[in-house]
């Protein structure tokens, strides 16, 4: 099995192997990712984090064998960190994987990567326990943030991508789409017998899941709709908090915490 790892700040990967192919997904600095096949200039690869499959630009990978692969629990925590490669800088998102080996300078792939970050810009999500605090303080970054179809940053984000990067955070995998994480965790017979943390899903007429967000305290809800935003939660769906209007049909509650 071929590997390889991202170290750009954030590459897309596309349902078919052209650039004008749908973006279905993306992967993040310092995410790996199996190979399994190329066509012209793409590569047909598969997340090692949440094991989605797409295509990807060939010339944006960079490959590693299996004996280089580093294993971390670490995240970055500023919205964007400076990051030092070879005498060029990037700018890595919120979220990305960090590999300590020496102090605060990494060592990847025989590239020297120095993170240039004080030690309170990364968390240990196995550190990590589910409070209004953490939660609020993970989710903050993402306030605001565009809805963008298969985004996962930052720099824009859909709703299964948002709730999978914030529960990252604590440790807890997550699948890539609503339907896929809708079958995870432990079931929650109704909204009163929601708490925090808690994932609700939405569903279209046909009765498919198509939507995700994570329940706050008071009837509140933070999902990505247009942008990263807090909207109100009751038994039938949400309501946007703007214009009272019904925008997301109630399907199941689950329990991951």
């Amino acid at each position: 099995m071929q590997f390889a790892i991202c170290l750009l700040s954030v590459i897309p990967m596309r349902k078919e192997p052209f650039h004008r192919s749908e973006m279905v997904s993306q992967i993040l600095f310092g995410e790996y990712v199996t190979m399994h096949g190329e066509k012209d200039d793409f590569t047909l690869v598969k997340c090692e984090y949440d094991g989605y499959e797409g295509w990807i630009q060939s010339n944006q990978l960079t490959h590693v064998s299996n004996k280089e692969l580093l294993q971390t629990n670490s995240y970055t925590t500023s919205f964007a960190t400076p990051v030092t490669q070879n005498n060029t800088m990037l700018h890595v998102p919120y979220g990305s994987p960090v590999y300590q080996q020496n102090g605060f300078s990494f060592q990847m792939i025989g590239n020297s990567i120095n993170y240039l970050m004080l030690p309170q810009q990364m968390v240990n999500s196995k550190e990590q326990i589910l409070n209004l605090q953490t939660l609020t303080a993970f989710c903050q970054p993402f306030i605001n943030t565009p809805y963008l179809w298969g985004g996962k940053s930052v720099f824009g984000i859909d709703c299964s991508g948002f709730v999978q990067q914030v529960f990252k955070l604590f440790g807890i995998k997550l699948l890539r789409d609503a339907y896929l994480q809708a079958g995870q965790g432990k079931p929650v017979n109704s909204l009163e017998e929601a708490r925090l943390g808690d994932l609700s899903f939405f569903c279209n007429e046909g009765g498919r899941v198509t939507h995700v967000g994570i329940i706050l305290e008071g009837n509140k809800i933070i999902h990505s709709s247009g942008r990263v935003r807090v909207d109100t939660v009751d038994k039938d769906g949400i309501l946007n908090c703007e214009n009272g209007k019904r925008t997301h049909t109630m399907h199941s509650i689950k329990r991951f915490f």
